[in-house]
């Protein structure tokens, strides 16, 4: 396959793999996250919160595996993105994986006994699984977006001259709320579709409070983007078919330099469209009970709203804020070609079974969680 595609374009293709990977683990683990957020918030009885429980417990591992295959796919089609991030920014992922860790020990244990306060304190241990991640990746694309402390020596040995707290900076964190915000709007449609009664109606006015503050924030991130946060721009690189030192390259920081891909390519305009007409049709179609319509649109919702962030960075992939030039970008953070050659026909052929084998899932276990169905099954449900 590495003979029949150029490198070139193997390097734009990994661009987009990663890109619907990410899109992915947004649009199927999303709505986990947000449920596991609103679980405190709209359960009111302990039978409520089982209903809610119920609604991702059987379906969640299978989507956190979105992310871990995200993991997998930048480790080998980007491995200096891999190594830079994954030593730069440690605390911050060891956060997100021990916040992660309360979901499987929650889902399992929390109604083992029936004591209120064992049961209370499993729900908010939930809470924490699913808001503490859905905040730091929406600080992470923050960072991103105004560079990272980092910068490679003349071996390519990298240094991260940043801290944890450093990250928790005004504009990453408006990101994290647009995050946030997303998923409790897209896991809120999700719980309009699963449940019904009064956790129905709570997840519907959940619905419109998250989506139209999203909307908001995602606006004045773009505004905030536009006017007061300086953009990289690649003014010279070598010949992009081929391998390059992440050094060889001539890059500059400039007001306003994030937003020159819409214009140098209008259709990117597409993203932050898509992004705000999916929030505004999600909450138009939950308000009419067209409970598939609202979470395929909310779903498209998320993923305009990533690519906006991907278009962009465009081409660049983890922006250095001490040292321009040490940027990295999807031309010259790879793998060598025979890698990505080989990846490329192994996605071709399991990314497809994956998705057919989710549709079966999600097709077997639709329906609705009803508060009757948990106390039936009570001894076997979540």
């Amino acid at each position: 396959m590495s003979e029949i595609i150029d490198y070139q374009t193997l390097k734009l293709v990994w661009w987009l793999f990663v890109g619907v990977l990410l899109i992915g683990f947004a649009i199927m683990d999303g709505f986990d996250m947000g449920v596991t957020t609103l679980l405190p918030f709209l359960g009111k009885t302990d039978d409520e919160r089982r209903v809610i429980i119920n609604s991702v417990g059987p379906v969640w591992e299978g989507n956190q595996t979105w992310l871990i295959t995200a993991g997998g796919a930048i480790f080998a089609a980007w491995p200096l993105v891999y190594a830079a991030a994954f030593s730069g920014l440690y605390v911050a992922l060891l956060l997100v994986l021990f916040a992660l860790f309360f979901r499987p020990v929650g889902f399992d244990y929390r109604s083992k006994m029936e004591s209120p306060a064992w049961r209370n304190g499993w729900d908010w241990a939930l809470f924490v699984g699913g808001f503490v991640p859905s905040l730091v990746f929406g600080v992470a694309f923050g960072n991103l977006l105004l560079g990272l402390p980092f910068h490679y020596d003349d071996t390519l040995r990298s240094f991260y001259t940043g801290s944890f707290w450093a990250l928790l900076n005004p504009f990453a964190l408006l990101c994290g709320l647009v995050s946030l915000t997303m998923l409790l709007m897209h896991g809120a449609i999700y719980l309009q579709l699963r449940t019904e009664g009064v956790v129905q109606k709570r997840a519907a006015r959940a619905a419109r409070i998250s989506g139209i503050t999203c909307a908001i924030l995602f606006a004045l991130a773009g505004l905030w983007l536009a006017a007061g946060i300086e953009g990289y721009r690649l003014l010279q690189i070598p010949d992009v078919n081929s391998a390059i030192n992440p050094l060889h390259k001539t890059v500059e920081k400039v007001a306003g330099a994030w937003l020159s891909n819409y214009s140098t390519y209008p259709w990117m305009t597409l993203a932050p469209t898509v992004g705000f007409a999916g929030i505004a049709l999600a909450l138009l179609s939950a308000a009419k009970k067209w409970e598939r319509c609202a979470f395929v649109f909310s779903s498209l919702a998320l993923a305009g709203i990533i690519l906006t962030a991907g278009f962009s960075m465009f081409p660049f992939i983890m922006p250095s804020s001490t040292d321009p030039v040490s940027s990295l970008t999807l031309w010259d953070a790879v793998s060598s070609k025979k890698t990505l050659g080989i990846m490329f026909v192994v996605t071709l052929i399991f990314l497809p079974l994956i998705l057919i084998y989710t549709s079966w899932v999600f097709r077997v276990l639709r329906g609705k969680i009803t508060v009757q169905h948990i106390r039936d099954n009570s001894h076997t449900a979540y």
